[in-house]
């Protein structure tokens, strides 16, 4: 993974199905991923990653119907973006600073709920 602002070239993982939704694991992915479906959501864990202070993972989840439910360590940030209907559920970072997940939601209905841990 390299970090926000490096001179490396950022590489972007697509998942794209009809019906069904992705199940990713954070070693299988790189700083972008683009997950893309009509009917289902992403089931994304990060746990077992090491996302390097200050960098910045970023997901984008296109769908009429599904959400996101993305598991992270107790120290990331994570941001939502996007319009969708439903809420976003995050109690926020239990520790200051750490790394950064931005998730950008777009989709009739779905929410975006987080867990840490």
């Amino acid at each position: 993974m390299t970090k926000t602002g490096d001179s490396k070239t950022q590489k972007t993982d697509v998942k794209v199905s009809l019906i069904g939704g992705h199940r990713l694991k954070g070693e299988t992915l790189h700083e972008r991923t683009l997950t893309a479906s009509l009917v289902g959501g992403a089931d994304i864990d990060l746990t077992d990653i090491d996302i390097p202070d200050g960098a910045e993972l970023r997901v984008t989840k296109l769908s009429l119907i599904g959400g996101v439910s993305l598991r992270v360590r107790p120290d990331v940030v994570v941001e939502v973006h996007g319009i969708r209907l439903g809420g976003v559920k995050d109690g926020g970072p239990t520790e200051p600073g750490g790394p950064t997940v931005r998730i950008d939601a777009w989709g009739l209905l779905g929410g975006v709920s987080v867990t840490r841990g």
